[in-house]
């Protein structure tokens, strides 16, 4: 099998304080360390008053300190909204305090719209630097600065492994150009998947990091005891995402969700949730095993998309038993 790591969005759910969105990321993360998941994410959002993990590197510090052997890292961090210095101080000093155990995955998308953008005090054009960026916070993170006069501390020397996070060709292309591991946000953007994972092998140069290519492909998931139990939550996890996309999270009742998403504008969000396991824990190991293949992925990466923690907990769980992993002795 291959390795099965996490993606927590740290969703602030309906009813839920952003207190206990962070906690329930804790709880996650200490439950899927203990059933032997290889690493867990948290990826930077900004404006959106249902993900709490803006705050990407704090957040990694948080969970990091409060768990023993796992990878934490950012799946990602969006680097046109930060100075490269700063990435690498403050991955350098996580490194520091948790030796080995630190990711730093790197997007170039802005994490937001135009409005807070401005916000953020980004230029709007900085994403047209994002090769040169990576480039420099490499620098930083390792013996060799790019910036005559400029080190990290901390941050130099800490190797943190950087990781092209991308729903693109361009990612792809950048990744293999610098010889990265390459993580393609297929659970909500799947439609370049195969061609981007395709370009990335074919063009990948060998690095000091990585001598040859690695895709992470992410997927979403609900496992639960009973197919019945599983499609319901699944209802629910469709429902969220129109009334999170399409009415901004207004109240509606259930019929008026589903009539939204029988809509034109519906069925274009549904599309971004195409790759998703849904069932029993032999139904999600099943597609499972068959996504990586499409995806041709040397690992996977889950987002537990059940509404409360108690279930994502449960399909944790389920899954980690169907897919063979090894809990912590």
């Amino acid at each position: 099998m291959l390795p099965i790591s996490v993606l927590d969005l740290a969703v602030v759910r309906s009813g839920e304080s952003v207190g206990e969105s962070l906690q329930n990321s804790v709880r996650l993360a200490q439950c899927v360390e203990e059933l032997g998941y290889k690493r867990v994410w948290y990826a930077e959002h900004h404006n959106m008053s249902t993900i709490a993990s803006s705050a990407t590197s704090v957040l990694i510090a948080h969970v990091a300190a409060n768990t023993k052997s796992i990878r934490v890292g950012s799946g990602g961090v969006m680097l046109p909204n930060h100075a490269p210095l700063t990435i690498a101080e403050q991955f350098g000093t996580l490194e520091a305090l948790h030796p080995g155990r630190i990711d730093l995955g790197l997007g170039r998308a802005p994490g937001t719209d135009q409005v807070t953008l401005r916000a953020l005090r980004r230029d709007p054009m900085s994403a047209e630097t994002f090769p040169q960026d990576v480039v420099e916070l490499q620098g930083f993170l390792s013996d060799e600065t790019r910036v005559a006069g400029v080190e990290a501390t901390p941050g130099k020397g800490a190797f943190v492994p950087l990781y092209i996070l991308g729903s693109s060709l361009f990612g792809a292309q950048l990744a293999a150009m610098l010889g990265l591991p390459y993580a393609f946000a297929s659970h909500f953007a799947p439609a370049a998947l195969t061609q981007a994972v395709e370009i990335y092998r074919r063009e990948f140069r060998p690095s000091e990091q990585l001598s040859e290519p690695y895709v992470i492909a992410a997927v979403n998931v609900i496992a639960a005891s009973s197919q019945d139990e599983a499609d319901e939550q699944y209802l629910r996890t469709k429902r969220s995402r129109v009334k999170r996309f399409l009415a901004r999270d207004q109240e509606m009742s259930d019929a008026e969700a589903d009539a939204l998403l029988n809509s034109l504008q519906g069925q274009q969000v549904l599309g971004m949730m195409k790759h998703f396991a849904v069932g029993t824990g032999d139904v999600v190991r099943s597609y499972l095993e068959d996504f990586a293949a499409y995806a041709d992925a040397d690992e996977l990466m889950v987002a537990f998309q059940s509404g409360s923690i108690d279930a994502r907990v449960v399909s944790a769980e389920i899954l980690a038993e169907v897919w063979g992993l090894s809990r912590l002795t």
